[in-house]
């Protein structure tokens, strides 16, 4: 049995916790419901919980360090539980994608995102598995505004099919692994 960790990115904290920045999180939350656990363990400056998915160990994760200092936390996680990168699945906003699309990415750069920016350097590769969760850009205004701004009443519907979306995407990948799990969601 393989082991993963799955990192949802997101900002600690009840001021954030409906916004665009924080769909990784919402994405780990929707997860653990889905596999009966919960993130009630404090550990790696971070929530945590272990289960088991499609037959694999997974160590689910939310790091509590503000999504700049990402890394800190999923690098102490890795570390502690002696997972590889390429089973290290990044969940997080993707500001290139339109609301509501989901895409899965093998390895590559930050993108501009620093959250994948810290977690680069902090473990010094890049060869993780990325769930990339469209948010889209705001017609006018800052892009940080728009990223730590709440998702609309009216894009609820959406928002809750893009997250199921993202833990089939997750289980895909655990099943089937990352290449499969591309072919399967991204031409959607």
């Amino acid at each position: 049995m393989s082991s993963y960790l799955l990192a949802g990115l997101g900002n600690p904290g009840p001021k954030y916790e409906l916004t665009r920045h924080n769909i990784g999180f919402l994405v780990i939350d929707r997860f653990v419901d889905r596999l009966g656990i919960a993130l009630t363990q404090q550990k790696f400056h971070g929530r945590y919980a272990s289960g088991i998915c499609r037959g694999e160990k997974v160590h689910l994760l939310q790091p509590q360090t503000f999504m700049n200092l990402s890394g800190k936390s999923v690098a102490a996680a890795r570390s502690f539980f002696d997972i590889e990168m390429p089973n290290v699945i990044v969940v997080h906003d993707e500001l290139d994608l339109p609301f509501g699309v989901v895409r899965i990415k093998i390895g590559g750069g930050h993108g501009g995102h620093n959250g994948l920016r810290d977690i680069i350097a902090q473990t010094g590769q890049n060869d993780f598995i990325r769930v990339r969760m469209g948010i889209g850009r705001p017609e006018k205004g800052s892009v940080t505004d728009w990223v730590l701004s709440p998702f609309p009443a009216a894009d609820t519907d959406e928002l809750l099919i893009e997250l199921d979306t993202a833990c089939d995407a997750l289980e895909a990948i655990l099943a089937d692994g990352a290449s499969a799990a591309q072919n399967q969601f991204n031409g959607r």
